[in-house]
């Protein structure tokens, strides 16, 4: 069963978005993804996103993906959501990975804007409601026009949100201009997507975080996020500096990379990355270890 939620929060607050763990060999590990699932949840994630970017799903299989979010709801299910990422750039084959992610036992899924082939905006409508008609689970949309090459209009977000399964929004759009706008008309759960912008994002109306970082620093995330509900300012701000390192050092190349790098150093399930992804070099590695003890995480 999944955890509780309400309106304003349908995801939790605190979600990581996480890595898959592969073998030395390259091949899923399944064992893995469960314990560092539970390492995450303990650690102090609401949710966990599975099948997203981070969880390297260009190079997924669709067989791959189902396995991982049953091993994920089966390890955290009872304590966490977990939504399954269902996004790619051909509708059809979206539908089926949402199908697919609701029979493997996902509490939600995260649609990520069709990258590549540059839609117009009537294209995304009626593409995240497809996805949305699929199943009946709920549904946040994964605006991140840097990846996609195409930004959810205001709009688009607005005429979105009326249908009854689209509930949220994971933002990492980078202007929170429009972010305000949006979260105004539309009154969907507005999720941070962009980890430097957490702190600010909660200030124009954001509800909580779809992490990167979070791998490393979930419980800092937390309290920035507590401190901010209880009205102290001036500790979320300095939580946010505290962090400045951890965000500039995790985002230095590709943030998957770094993520399987940190995680590696700390003896947690990781394993190699897939190509075209690439390990670290020495050097970089170096600077990662440096930038994450300026952030006050231990390795």
């Amino acid at each position: 069963m999944a955890p509780t939620s309400t309106s304003q929060t349908p995801f939790g607050r605190v979600l990581t978005a996480m890595v898959t763990p592969f073998t030395t060999d390259g091949a899923l590990d399944l064992d893995g993804a469960q314990r560092l699932a539970a390492h995450l949840v303990d650690a102090g994630n609401d949710g966990l996103i599975v099948n997203g970017t981070t969880g390297e799903s260009p190079t997924t299989s669709d067989a791959e993906k189902a396995q991982l979010v049953r091993a994920v709801v089966e390890a955290v299910g009872d304590r966490a959501h977990v939504v399954a990422g269902a996004g790619t750039n051909d509708t059809r084959h979206s539908v089926e990975l949402a199908r697919a992610a609701e029979q493997a036992g996902a509490h939600g899924l995260l649609a990520v804007t069709p990258y590549y082939s540059k839609p117009p905006q009537e294209g995304l409508l009626r593409h995240f409601t497809a996805i949305a008609d699929a199943t009946g689970l709920p549904v946040m949309l994964y605006d991140i026009p840097g990846r996609s090459g195409v930004p959810i209009g205001t709009e688009t977000i607005v005429r979105l949100a009326e249908h009854p399964r689209i509930v949220a929004n994971k933002d990492a759009k980078g202007d929170l201009g429009r972010a305000s706008w949006a979260i105004a008309r539309s009154r969907l759960a507005w999720y941070s997507g962009d980890d430097m912008l957490n702190l600010p994002l909660l200030s124009v109306g954001a509800v909580g975080f779809v992490s990167v970082v979070g791998h490393l620093v979930s419980p800092e995330l937390r309290s920035m996020l507590e401190a901010h509900l209880a009205g102290d300012v001036a500790k979320a701000t300095e939580i946010h500096q505290k962090l400045l390192p951890v965000f500039t050092g995790m985002f230095r190349t590709q943030g998957v990379i770094t993520t399987k790098a940190a995680l590696a150093l700390q003896g947690q399930p990781a394993g190699p990355l897939r190509l075209p992804l690439v390990e670290l070099t020495a050097e970089e590695t170096e600077q990662l270890k440096r930038d994450l003890a300026a952030g006050g995480v231990q390795l």
